[in-house]
């Protein structure tokens, strides 16, 4: 079942597998010269160029971006599930995105409304998140999830 979904995706996104070690190529180092690109998949890197233009063009590949290193990035950080009154998303989402610790909010199915991605310089800082999250006009509720450590990070 999961082949004939992998294939039916593929044929919608029309990326091959030669495709695939790109995008997985570039997921690893996106800064990797195209030259290098080229060599490691065996093509000229005129051709890289082209797919990678096309994987762009066709929005398979969003773009590159920079990920912060463990000396830039904040040391603490939170899950916050959160519960809101009926009708209350736009305003809640408005005052979240005025809390520079707030990095996403995903709205969610089942027991809670919103799960938001919070990271804290210090604990104080952590606690004045949650507080200003807790009190904003519109939750009913909310439940933070202390980051303790990473065991598995896929996204990087």
């Amino acid at each position: 079942m999961l082949g004939m979904m992998r294939q039916i995706d593929d044929r919608l996104l029309q990326i091959d597998e030669t495709d695939r070690q790109l995008i997985a190529l570039l997921e690893a180092d996106a800064r990797l010269p195209v030259a290098d690109l080229a060599r490691k998949l065996g093509l000229a890197r005129t051709t890289v160029q082209a797919r990678i233009d096309r994987l762009l063009a066709r929005g398979i590949i969003a773009g590159f971006t920079l990920r912060r290193g463990a000396a830039l990035k904040a040391p603490i950080r939170a899950t916050v599930l959160v519960c809101i009154e009926p009708r209350s998303q736009p305003e809640v989402l408005a005052r979240l995105r005025q809390m520079p610790a707030v990095e996403a909010a995903h709205t969610t199915s089942g027991r809670v409304d919103l799960l938001v991605q919070v990271s804290a310089r210090s604990t104080e800082e952590l606690d004045a998140t949650l507080d200003k999250i807790a009190e904003a006009r519109g939750v009913k509720s909310s439940e933070s999830l202390i980051h303790l450590s990473t065991k598995l990070n896929r996204a990087g």
